[in-house]
């Protein structure tokens, strides 16, 4: 398959239908250039705040909610996409709102008008501290005409047993938002990893650009990227694709679901299957004076 993975800008909108327009702007160009799989940054969804006006977005709380509210008619424009080009897409997430505090969603829409919600899981401190958004609903991988494929979002990335929860699934989806170029080589350094790990691919996607209109985002660093592990039938540094760093677009990538099995049972390594072999060694090492 063909995968199209975004470095994504964020608008002022002036309208929903500006909105729709560069949704379907971004979606017709990556169709059009063969992708079946397209994957959006976290917290992309933001840019929906401003359609409320400069006092909601100068307001964190506010922005949360706002944009909270639109995520239903976003989703149904991107159902309406999907079919239209026959793809899957992977929609910006955002904060949705839930009994206590709201989550950060993604969702996963495919052709036929399917929708699977995938909620990240740990909060970085940002998060935690400023945004009081929490984590959501569990792993789920979701079964595909394109494969088996789960989402961790950004930060989640970064820890290896949320990956191995996933690890049935081809392709890993990891939509993130950086504002330093440590966390945007933070959170590709743990797609990599998850990469190696669980022999699959995974798919980084990240926001570019300023937003200083929003206390969440301000101004974020980043490049579209496809990872894969370091051995047979995949490249010799895992890099099957990368963008180039902080430039909008789309990065594309070739990915063939028989290499990912065949690195599976017949790789130099076999990493994913040894990995039980870490039980029993995995305790708290003890600390020995050596002098």
């Amino acid at each position: 398959m063909k995968i199209a993975t975004a470095a994504y800008p964020l608008d002022v909108l002036r309208s929903w239908a500006e909105y729709e327009d560069k949704i379907a702007a971004w979606v017709g160009e990556a169709a059009g250039a063969g992708a079946q799989l397209l994957v959006f940054p976290e917290y992309a969804a933001m840019e929906l705040a401003t359609l409320d006006g400069e006092k909601v977005t100068a307001d964190l709380e506010a922005s949360l909610f706002a944009v909270s509210e639109k995520l239903a008619d976003a989703d149904k424009l991107h159902q309406r996409l999907a079919a239209e080009y026959g793809v899957h897409i992977l929609a910006a997430s955002g904060p949705a709102a839930t009994a206590t505090r709201p989550v950060n969603r993604a969702r996963l829409i495919a052709p036929g008008g399917g929708i699977g919600v995938q909620d990240k899981q740990i909060m970085t401190r940002f998060e935690r501290e400023d945004c009081d958004v929490i984590g959501g609903g569990p792993l789920q991988i979701f079964d595909t005409a394109l494969g088996r494929l789960a989402i961790l979002i950004c930060y989640d990335a970064e820890f290896p047993l949320l990956a191995r929860a996933v690890t049935e699934c081809d392709i890993l989806l990891v939509p993130s938002c950086t504002e330093a170029l440590a966390g945007y080589w933070r959170v590709r350094i743990g797609a990599m990893a998850r990469a190696l790990e669980n022999q699959c691919v995974s798919v980084m996607s990240s926001m570019v650009g300023k937003a200083e209109w929003s206390d969440l985002l301000g101004s974020s660093t980043g490049a579209g990227g496809v990872f894969g592990p370091p051995d047979t039938g995949f490249p010799s540094d895992g890099v099957i694709a990368v963008g180039q760093l902080n430039v909008p677009g789309w990065t594309y990538a070739e990915v063939d679901l028989k290499a990912i099995s065949h690195v599976r049972d017949d790789g130099v390594v076999l990493g994913r299957s040894h990995w039980v072999e870490q039980s029993g060694r995995d305790g708290m090492a003890p600390i020995l004076p050596l002098r």
